[in-house]
């Protein structure tokens, strides 16, 4: 009885060995290189990801300040009561001064853009801001669009 016992044993030893040994050594039906594959297209994927993101923000920027393409002779400028000479930049807000109907800019017949609604095209020196029409906060800036 002894006897049948350790044959058995040694039998359900010897058969899980050369499985567990079997199972090891597996690998999967093509060597390997789907896994490799997969990981090709995942890098590709992921550096779309990245060149449309950059792509993205650098037509935000060019949104939001840009040089005119083309210059315009435009009527005589008059600068506000207490106006100051510096450069603007996006974010900030125009004094009240600007926000009477002389300064505002027909976006049709310069070649603008239409704003989006509650915005507007103030002129500014030469250069051309697209601002809140409530707040006066600048969105845009068109650099040297008048001569």
């Amino acid at each position: 009885m002894k006897k049948i016992v350790t044959a058995a044993l040694a039998a359900t030893v010897a058969l899980t060995g050369v499985a567990s040994a079997s199972a090891a050594s597996a690998q999967s039906w093509n060597g390997g290189r789907a896994d490799s594959r997969y990981e090709q297209r995942q890098d590709r994927r992921e550096d779309r990801r990245e060149a449309r993101a950059e792509r993205r923000e650098d037509r935000a920027e060019n949104r939001a300040e840009r040089r005119a393409a083309r210059r315009y002779a435009a009527g005589r400028y008059q600068r506000p009561n207490g106006y100051v000479a510096r450069s603007w930049r996006r974010g900030e807000r125009l004094p009240t001064n600007y926000r009477g109907r002389g300064y505002v800019v027909d976006h049709r017949r310069y070649g603008l853009s239409a704003p989006p609604y509650g915005y507007h095209y103030v002129r500014v020196d030469n250069d051309v801001f697209l601002t809140a029409v409530a707040t006066g906060v600048i969105a845009s800036i068109v650099f040297g669009l008048f001569q």
